[in-house]
């Protein structure tokens, strides 16, 4: 199984950005599924999760209200729009899956960078 993230840039703060994460390999239908984030000389954090369904997301208090996590299960896909960014927000993202609901994720995509200028 792969994963691989699309979609990072540099983007002015208040702006918008849509991440795209596609699933190779397996039918992304197995997978529950999230968006993590690195900043420089941070630790990653949990950014968004979606269930393999698509009814149930959850996020990160950060993320509440600006960013939004949905899934194209046909086009094995997996998006994060990004609104009012702000440059707290620059970091790596990382998509990540995982087959159990209660378990830890599985396989990890490289990361696409995002950087939100001030």
């Amino acid at each position: 199984v792969q994963l691989q993230a699309f979609g990072g840039g540099l983007v002015q703060a208040g702006g918008s950005l849509t991440l795209s994460c596609v699933v190779s390999g397996r039918t992304s239908r197995d997978f529950h599924m999230g968006w993590f984030r690195q900043a420089p000389g941070k630790e990653r954090e949990f950014v968004a999760f979606i269930n393999r369904g698509g009814s149930s997301t959850s996020y990160a208090d950060s993320a509440k209200g600006r960013f939004t996590i949905s899934r194209d299960n046909a086009k094995n896909t997996l998006y994060l729009q990004m609104n009012s960014l702000k440059p707290d927000d620059t970091a790596v993202y990382h998509c990540a899956s995982k087959t159990i609901l209660w378990g830890g994720y599985n396989y990890w995509g490289q990361g696409t960078l995002v950087t939100v200028s001030s």
